[in-house]
């Protein structure tokens, strides 16, 4: 690794640590020629499919476009950092693991529904509301009232609570 204060391409590791997303190693160099020290990160390079989008045309896959529509689903809902970290670590794997050199946005829009179903349910449907971009109000109510059904008996509990307080 060439030092990038003296351009020295002999630099030496004094320290290698997994990130706390465990996909990258972050490294302490030293350089023996200037004595600077300095951080690397490591990553794996990976290639994702080009994406199609709804009207045929082709872009190059952007990890951003992603990682913000999920943020603004999660505005204001209490989802950890971890959680999401996760959630958008899932969603890049499973673009990436796809057989085909090519990949339609409804299919990214699928995997990051499917997180967003497991991580919090209003960013779900905030999401699903952009995503699906409802031409009636039937439609998005029904699929409020499937995600209604679906809830798990926990909460079910927390939803006639919440109801009986009102």
């Amino acid at each position: 690794m060439r030092c990038p204060f003296c351009g020295e391409l002999d630099t030496k590791v004094i320290d290698s640590r997994l990130s706390h997303d465990g996909y990258s190693i972050k490294r302490r160099r030293s350089c023996p020629s200037c004595n600077s020290r300095y951080n690397t990160q490591e990553t794996t390079d990976l290639s994702y499919p080009r994406v199609i989008k709804n009207d045929k045309s082709a872009e190059v896959f952007s990890e951003q476009k992603i990682t913000k529509s999920i943020y603004i689903a999660l505005e204001k809902r209490q989802v950890s950092a971890d959680e999401i970290d996760k959630a958008l670590q899932n969603i890049l794997n499973r673009c990436i693991t796809q057989q085909e050199k090519e990949i339609s946005t409804s299919k990214i829009g699928e995997f990051v529904m499917q997180e967003l179903l497991a991580l919090d349910h209003v960013a779900y449907i905030r999401y699903a509301s952009v995503y699906l971009s409802f031409n009636e109000i039937d439609a998005f109510k029904k699929l409020v009232d499937n995600l209604k059904d679906d809830l798990s008996p926990e909460m079910k509990k927390l939803q006639k609570k919440l109801l009986n307080e009102d």
